[in-house]
C-alpha cells in the first residue's frame, strides 16, 4: 500500500507518551519525540507484546515484558528483540494524523 492513511487526530498524540490504534488491522503506537511525530509497529519482535504500553526513553520505546528497545527512526530493536519493528513515515493533513503503512 502507498498511499498515506488515517492513523489518529493530532490532539490524540503527546510528547513522550505513547499512543496506540489500529491502522487497516495492523496495530501502530504512535508518539512525539522532541516535537518530531513517530509512528511504528506496536508489537514486540520478542514475544508479540504491545508496545505502546512501554516507556519511551530518548528515542526508543521500551517493551514492558522484557526490556527490549526498539529506535523509533530506525526500527532496530536491542536483545531479547528477535528483529526490527516496522517504523512508519507519517504526514499532517490539518488536524489528521496520516502514516503510509
Amino acid at each position: 500500500m502507498s498511499d498515506f492513511v488515517f492513523a489518529a487526530r493530532v490532539s490524540d498524540v503527546t510528547e513522550g507518551q505513547l499512543f496506540a490504534t489500529l491502522v487497516d488491522d495492523i496495530p501502530v503506537a504512535l508518539t512525539l519525540i522532541g516535537g518530531e511525530l513517530r509512528a511504528f509497529g506496536d508489537v514486540c519482535t520478542h514475544d508479540g507484546g504491545p508496545l505502546a504500553e512501554g516507556t519511551v526513553m530518548d528515542t526508543c520505546v521500551m517493551c514492558p515484558r522484557h526490556g527490549a528497545c526498539f529506535d523509533l527512526k530506525t526500527g532496530h530493536g536491542t536483545f531479547p528483540a528477535a528483529g526490527p519493528i516496522p517504523v512508519y513515515e507519517t504526514r499532517i493533513e490539518g488536524d489528521e494524523i496520516k502514516i503510509r503503512l
